[in-house]
Parts: C-alpha cells; structure tokens; sequence
C-alpha cells in the first residue's frame, strides 16, 4: 500500500508564491518518476513537471522559469516552489509517481489534489 499526501496549496496575489510538497509513504521499493500535475476548470490535466530518477527536471512551457521541482529522495518527497504567481496558474495540482513496490511490479501512484487560487 502506498499513499501520497499532498500540502501546500491556497490563495495568493498574483505575484507571489506557494509551495506544494508531495510525500510518499507505505511499501516503498523505489521511485522511477514524481510528476506535478494541474487542472484547471473546464480545461484537461496539464503535466506541469517531470523528475525523473537520475534524469532531467522537464516543465510544461507555461510554467519554464517560474516554477522549479525538486525532490528529497531520503524523504520520498517532492516539492513545486511557484514563484511570479499568475491567475492563469489557478487549478487543482496534483503529484503523481511511478514506484516500484517490488523489484518486479510498479503502479502510478496519485495524491489527493489541492487547490491553488490566484487573485488579480
């Protein structure tokens, strides 16, 4: 068993920043990929950012420069640090991983969302 729990989000004035973190726990092999997705309403879900282990950090060209994902891989835990905040970032943002719970069989993982609200 494996859950994601996700914290972080809230209102902020368009400019400013959030941080949202996404913590793994339960039967943990190894994590393949942490993934920060978003969605906002009436539009489909959006990859935002991609850490894959031992690859490159990719992120969706909306959010290049503003945005920067990290991980701490002690903590089976990954982080979205949202600076330069615009109202058009407002959505439900939800981590995603892809863990091994053996050496043989993995699932993507989800956590429960939370919301990010931007003012103008």
């Amino acid at each position: 068993q494996v859950q994601l729990v996700e914290s972080g989000g809230g209102l902020v004035q368009a400019g400013g920043s959030l941080r949202l973190s996404c913590a793994a726990s339960g039967n943990i092999f190894s994590i393949i990929t942490m993934d920060w997705y978003r969605q906002a309403p009436g539009k489909q879900r959006e990859l935002v950012a991609s850490l894959p282990t031992g690859g490159s950090t990719n992120y969706a060209d909306s959010v290049k420069g503003r945005f920067t994902a990290s991980r701490d891989s002690a903590k089976n835990t990954m982080y979205l640090q949202m600076n330069s905040l615009k109202p058009e970032d407002r959505a439900v943002y939800s981590c995603g991983m892809r863990i091994r719970t053996t050496i043989l069989s993995f699932n993507y993982y989800w956590g429960q969302g939370t919301q990010v609200t931007v003012s103008s």
